[in-house]
């Protein structure tokens, strides 16, 4: 199991990167870097690769639709070529309140661009002449559509890598089917081991009977907190700090009939505490959304707790067909942190 890390999109950068050193010394294998509707995560992911050795460095997520894929293809095989081959490109389609409010651009089949957008990048990767004829994605831009100018082109440099894996962020069934076929690796939100299978065994069996050999066991990215106390007490409140975050996904990333992550706590059983916390959410009263997360979702999704606990966790992601787990270690200092990420490497790597 690949132990990573990954950055917060809300600050702690220079924070977080004055520590990886020695994240990288304690054994972790790869750090992400989100970008939501707050810094690019392109110059972090730059900056980190000039300021590391081994670590792999991974998007988590570019969205899909903010970027031309042709520039999305150049922006891969550049972070690949500064990192030396340690890059994996994490994409996503977010969702239409980031898309659309932020972008201003329509938030329109997600799950038929995400597809184009691969086989573009994995194109021009190739270096081949860039000819594309999708629905979504037209290159050269037909004649009639612009100047009638443009041209098939072929990237210039020689990527270091012409196959940079390819990690899909996606939580409906049809997207994970689809992440399953198509992409090196898959990255859901709010894993609930448990009920991993009953939720999204389905859907990735559909995609694993596609999948070309060539890519590879599907990769499986979760992330989780991590804190190793034996005290019940700052465990309970570890755990409370968590609810916030939930809430504010399941309540207020996007409307009513409208949120991805509301419709996955209902997938996981929780359909009336979803409703909750979405009612409560919009109506202003954020407290009593984070309240009402049930107590199931925060502590199974995490991994907090004695180190026995922690150890037993483990296993279950594992068990679970989890293959890259990244921690975000919740200690008082940077030693502290440094020593949980040793930890968390020594226990994958005993069992």
């Amino acid at each position: 199991m690949r132990i990573g890390t990954v950055l917060s999109y809300s600050g702690g950068f220079a924070e977080t990167i004055a520590e990886l050193a020695d994240y990288e010394k304690a054994g972790l294998d790869i750090v992400f870097v989100p970008e939501a509707y707050s810094f690019d995560a392109v110059s972090q992911l730059g900056f980190i690769a000039a300021r590391t050795e081994r670590v792999q460095i991974a998007s988590g997520i570019l969205q899909i639709y903010t970027r031309t894929p042709a520039l999305t293809a150049m922006t891969a095989a550049g972070l690949d070529y500064v990192s030396g081959g340690r890059f994996s490109l994490g994409i996503g389609a977010s969702g239409p309140q980031v898309i659309e409010g932020f972008h201003g651009v329509p938030y329109t089949a997600p799950l038929g661009r995400t597809r184009e957008l691969v086989e573009i990048c994995r194109q021009v990767w190739r270096r081949e002449r860039l000819e594309y004829q999708g629905r979504h994605y037209q290159i050269p831009l037909p004649a009639d559509r612009g100047t009638g100018l443009g041209r098939p082109l072929k990237l210039i440099n020689h990527p270091v890598r012409e196959r940079i894996p390819i990690i899909i962020a996606a939580i409906g069934p049809k997207n994970v089917a689809m992440a399953a076929e198509i992409a090196e690796g898959w990255q859901p939100i709010f894993y609930l081991p448990e009920r991993a299978a009953e939720v999204w065994g389905d859907s990735l069996a559909v995609g694993r009977v596609k999948r070309d050999p060539s890519l590879g066991d599907l990769d499986v990215v979760v992330t989780t907190p991590l804190a190793i106390t034996d005290e019940a007490h700052t465990a309970a409140g570890m755990l409370d700090a968590i609810r916030p975050m939930m809430a504010l996904y399941i309540g207020g990333m996007g409307a009513k009939g409208r949120n991805f992550y509301h419709d996955l706590a209902c997938r996981y059983g929780f359909a009336a505490e979803a409703q909750a916390i979405q009612d409560s959410y919009l109506a202003g009263r954020k407290d009593d959304a984070a309240a009402a997360v049930p107590d199931e979702l925060v502590r199974r999704s995490s991994l907090i707790g004695p180190a026995g606990y922690v150890r037993e966790r483990l296993e279950v992601l594992r068990a679970s067909g989890v293959t890259t787990l990244n921690v975000t270690p919740i200690a008082g200092s940077a030693a502290d942190r440094v020593r949980l990420i040793e930890r968390i490497r020594d226990f994958a790597d005993d069992s």
